[in-house]
């Protein structure tokens, strides 16, 4: 085995061959020609991938693996890091893209010769695409030697998903596996940002439309809100982590269009923002910015003189209004910077007078309450601040927007991670700024109880200028009318009764001889049921069955994922949606708790979300409501989850079934649907009733319920 060969964990490797590390486990006991480990800890060995690969291959295990899992794993157990492979990969890739004949060539050698061509190749396509002073360095060809076979894989990748693709599975597989090293933006957000700035002068609306302008991230972190931007002229960013920087340099070269001198201008640069501002002098159409929060040394000792300070000198315990600032001085007059803020920037008092002076001059145009778990940290409503930069001929602005997307609508999809309609809050933010982002507009823009409205600037500079959005919104109407709240009550009788009738009958005891019992990864490989596992991704216009809405028990409420979002979401989808079928089981794989879906005929058709896998058994050996019965138990959960870490996770194939003829699981079958209705009514009068009494306490608090 050569020094450097890549090496992969008992986790990899059961990746690789689609099981638990408990099989690996005892596949390393049971089997004496399994691999040795190589490196690692005994507590963690590591183990040589090329081994791993011929002893799963010979062992029947290796077959239908995916390209890309084969490929992250080379990445995962590069020698010298995962990082410096992603580097090398995206180098590669763009020589795929760009001079595919090249790369033929170069890789139509050994691999000791490959490596030796290859950094003259990577130069010409890097120096093409950044000029000087690029955030990605030209690779040696001692640092290539052993990435080679790595790159190799990785262009057979590409040939399969595009450049574009196969870097952003890679990018968004590191992102996965290292979630506390990255600030993340999500998709919707990003594309949320990029739509706010999208009127960013009027010269950009006349010179083409959307996306004709320069652009300007200075905090880029994993590029997200750049890739958001549709066909910028010229992008810049700045990161202060170079490896980040570099890795985001060519995720931005790889999504542009057109590749060397075709695509658009862009600068990636690295260093400390606020100390060493990389761009000086330099004005943009527009500045996208996901700014780190809460910082105490960003520079408050080094930079009280800065001339980026035209609004004021911030307070070392203000560095978001730091960040706000140098957005600002990086736009032309009339130009557009959103920037993500934490909820206390709009209120802090050590705030206040910068806040007065940005509403004053016009310079702040609109502050936007985002629903929790819009990004990290996700416990928080964080807001968007839209600005616009000051022209010499321009009056300032008399209002502000406000917008209040923190709260869904009635009857909306619940907020919180992984569970946000982004296509609602987009069009609520979206619909409030447009009418009031209109150069020349005379009329009063309409007033949304509870969700926007444009307040005049002197009502908000007093003392504290508050510019959290509920403090200015008028409160929403009420819930419901009198006669509405009779028609809620009515349905909770109806349900109650419906609950009373389908009560279980009491309790009989029943013989606990000990049966026979099965897995569900033995009954998976002998072809009884089918496992998948959910993506996120959907298709078309299909609904997304998340888990919240298995743990809830409501319909399908997700939005499909979008595909390729590496670095814009924890969790970036793989492969093709799983669409459901009726009779499929659901069970979540996170949290522990022993909740179970079968599918019916109105949630058919839905994708499966994240978090969930799928069994779906085949009808002439396993009844579906007898399966998922069995697997509700809270032993047989207890026994299949694992508690390595802060959050439990289920294994589904551990999970025992007895077993038995189809006519007596059909029996069970029957009682375990029975009580699926029971507590489908339960779950109903619950949120029934609930609703009635908070209908009346509104009614009665706002005067539209009479007591009695």
């Amino acid at each position: 085995m050569p020094d450097n060969s890549t090496e992969v964990t008992a986790a990899g490797i059961a990746r690789l061959a689609g099981v638990g590390r408990a099989a690996v486990s005892n596949w390393r006991r049971r089997h004496a020609d399994f691999p040795k480990p190589v490196g690692g800890t005994e507590a963690s060995p590591s183990f040589a991938l090329p081994e791993v690969e011929e002893w799963l291959r010979d062992q029947g295990k290796l077959a239908e693996v995916p390209l890309r899992e084969r490929v992250w794993q080379q990445v995962a157990g590069h020698p010298d890091g995962a990082v410096t492979a992603l580097v090398h990969a995206g180098c590669a890739l763009l020589v795929v893209r760009d001079r595919p004949t090249a790369w033929l060539e170069i890789t139509a050698v050994s691999d000791a010769h490959m490596a030796g061509v290859l950094p003259a190749a990577l130069d010409h396509v890097l120096t093409a695409r950044f000029g000087a002073g690029r955030a990605v360095p030209t690779p040696t060809e001692a640092a290539l030697l052993p990435s080679v076979p790595l790159l190799r894989a990785v262009a057979e990748l590409a040939a399969e998903a595009g450049a574009r693709k196969a870097f952003d599975f890679l990018f968004g597989r590191q992102l996965d596996a290292n979630p506390r090293q990255y600030t993340l933006t999500p998709p919707g957000l990003a594309e949320l940002m990029a739509d706010l700035a999208e009127p960013a002068r009027e010269s950009a609306r006349q010179n083409g439309g959307r996306g004709s302008r320069t652009v300007l991230d200075p905090a880029a972190g994993t590029g997200a809100l750049l890739c958001a931007v549709g066909r910028p002229t010229a992008v810049y960013a700045q990161e202060a982590d170079p490896d980040l920087a570099a890795l985001t340099a060519l995720r931005l070269a790889l999504h542009s269009e057109g590749g060397g001198a075709d695509g658009p201008a862009l600068a990636v640069r690295t260093g400390d923002t606020l100390r060493a501002d990389a761009f000086p002098g330099l004005t943009v159409d527009a500045v996208l910015c996901h700014p780190p929060f809460n910082e105490r040394n960003w520079g408050h000792d080094d930079l009280a003189y800065d001339p980026r300070w035209e609004y004021g000198f911030p307070a070392r315990t203000e560095s978001e209004l730091a960040w706000v600032q140098h957005a600002l001085a990086h736009l032309r007059e009339g130009g557009t910077a959103v920037v993500l803020m934490p909820p206390a920037a709009a209120s802090r008092r050590s705030g206040r007078r910068i806040r007065a002076d940005l509403l004053r001059r016009g310079a702040l145009r609109a502050v936007v309450a985002l629903p929790a778990g819009a990004a990290p940290p996700y416990g928080i409503p964080l807001h968007i601040w839209v600005l616009r930069k000051p022209g010499t001929e321009q009056h300032p602005a008399p209002e502000l927007l406000v917008v209040d997307a923190a709260e869904p609508e009635a009857g909306g999809a619940p907020s919180g991670r992984d569970r946000l309609d982004w296509a609602a809050v987009r069009a609520a933010v979206l619909g409030a700024w447009a009418p009031f982002d209109v150069p020349g507009r005379r009329e009063p823009v309409e007033e949304r109880p509870g969700t926007s409205r444009a307040v005049p600037v002197i009502e908000l500079l007093d003392d504290d200028v508050d510019l959290a959005p509920a403090r200015h919104l008028p409160p929403p109407a009420s819930g419901a009318t009198a006669a509405e709240l009779v028609r809620v009550r009515e349905r909770l009788e109806e349900t109650l009764k419906l609950t009373a009738r389908r009560t279980p009958s009491p309790a009989a005891p029943g013989d606990q001889a000990r049966r026979p019992f099965t897995t569900v990864g033995e009954l998976a490989r002998a072809g009884a049921l089918r496992l998948r596992t959910g993506t996120g991704s959907g298709s078309g216009t299909a609904p997304v069955l998340t888990e919240h809405d298995v743990l809830s028990g409501t319909g399908p409420s997700g939005s499909p994922s979008a595909p390729s979002a590496a670095g814009s979401s924890a969790s970036a989808p793989e492969g093709e949606p799983v669409l459901l079928e009726p009779g499929d089981v659901i069970v979540p794989v996170t949290g522990g708790a022993s909740v179970v879906r079968v599918v019916d005929e109105a949630t058919a058709g839905a994708a499966l979300g994240r978090n969930l896998q799928l069994l779906r058994p085949d009808p002439a050996a396993l009844d579906a409501w007898f399966l998922a019965g069995f697997l509700r138990g809270t032993a047989n959960n207890r026994q299949a989850s694992s508690y390595a870490s802060t959050a439990t996770r289920l294994d589904a194939r551990r999970l025992q079934v007895p077993r038995m003829p189809l006519a007596e699981q059909r029996t069970y079958g029957e009682q375990f649907s029975a009580l699926a209705a029971f507590e489908d009514a339960l779950r109903t009068a619950g949120r029934l009733g609930g609703q009635l009494v908070q209908g009346m306490y509104d009614g009665l608090t706002d005067g539209s319920v009479a007591p009695g």
